[in-house]
């Protein structure tokens, strides 16, 4: 579903882990015995079985958005709970965040940014989000599922695959003129209005709701995480007048703003929901029960 769902398109992501592949095989043998060979099958390093205890069965599922101490403790309070899954990475998912981000620069090239501008603008942010990663203690919830003995999974940029898709859907089919109008038609999606409740709905970052939305790109919704602020300059270059992203740091804004984008967030929970939602209902569908908790606002598309 993921791959299926990748804005770079189905043929591009084969390729990419055909190319993996063609890199593993020129490794000499002590580089092959560390590389990761799940890569040569998993194009999204931040998705993965991070516990495994061989039960066939399930029929049970806790997730949300972040399953840590917390959560674990509470499926084994509530006993019969077959497997855990988390929207955001643990473990060596988290780890490994980084590798995912090559995604966005093709990603941009499909919106108009040069491949080998994107690529050399994104190379920088992707080291920076590797040594940010290394400091964290990235085993602590993946000990505790293992010691309670039970299963643990995590889906992340397969989940905004999902999102990032049900929305460039949306957006072509109802073609937004303005600004306005994008926060709009994100408003009528339930975990967006929903999470308008909570105040962490959809939001005006930069520019004026009357503004004309020109060409809106989603190049802030999968990929791992924030890309290059240095980005912006090029996608204004290349013809692009709207972002709709997740969330966006204050820096990042404020380059948006110096080079004329309008920046409509989305918001994170309810756009991590939206693609979790859209994997759960498939679990649904083949008959396992799902307990949303941990901010995951639970929306049902079964039909």
């Amino acid at each position: 579903m993921g791959i299926k769902a990748d804005l770079r398109g189905e043929k591009k992501v084969k390729k990419y882990l055909a190319n993996t592949k063609k890199k593993y095989d020129k490794l000499d043998k002590e580089a092959k015995a560390e590389f990761d060979l799940e890569k040569l099958t998993n194009p999204y390093s931040d998705t993965r079985i991070l516990v495994d205890n061989n039960k066939k069965a399930k029929k049970k599922v806790l997730t949300g958005i972040d399953m840590e101490g917390a959560e674990i403790l509470l499926a084994d309070k509530l006993g019969d709970v077959d497997l855990i899954i988390s929207h955001h990475p643990e473990g060596k998912a988290l780890a490994d965040l980084h590798d995912v981000m090559d995604l966005q620069a093709q990603v941009l090239a499909d919106y108009g940014v040069p491949i080998n501008v994107a690529e050399s603008l994104i190379k920088p942010r992707i080291s920076e989000v590797s040594r940010g990663l290394s400091s964290i203690n990235h085993n602590r919830a993946i000990d505790m599922a293992k010691l309670l003995k039970i299963d643990f999974i995590c889906t992340h940029t397969i989940a905004d695959n999902l999102g990032a898709s049900f929305l460039k859907k949306l957006l072509n089919r109802k073609r937004p003129e303005t600004v306005e109008e994008i926060l709009e038609l994100l408003k009528e999606i339930p975990e967006y209005k929903q999470a308008m409740d909570f105040k962490a709905g959809p939001k005006l970052f930069v520019g004026s709701p009357e503004n004309s939305c020109g060409k809106v790109a989603l190049t802030e919704f999968t990929g791992g995480t924030s890309g290059s602020k240095e980005m912006y300059e090029k996608m204004s270059q290349a013809g692009i007048g709207t972002i709709i992203g997740m969330h966006m740091g204050e820096e990042h804004r404020k380059q948006a703003e110096k080079h004329h984008l309008n920046v409509v967030i989305a918001g994170h929970i309810a756009s991590d929901s939206l693609g979790m939602n859209l994997f759960l209902d498939q679990l649904e569908k083949r008959g396992i029960k799902v307990i949303p908790i941990s901010g995951l606002i639970r929306i049902k598309r079964l039909n």
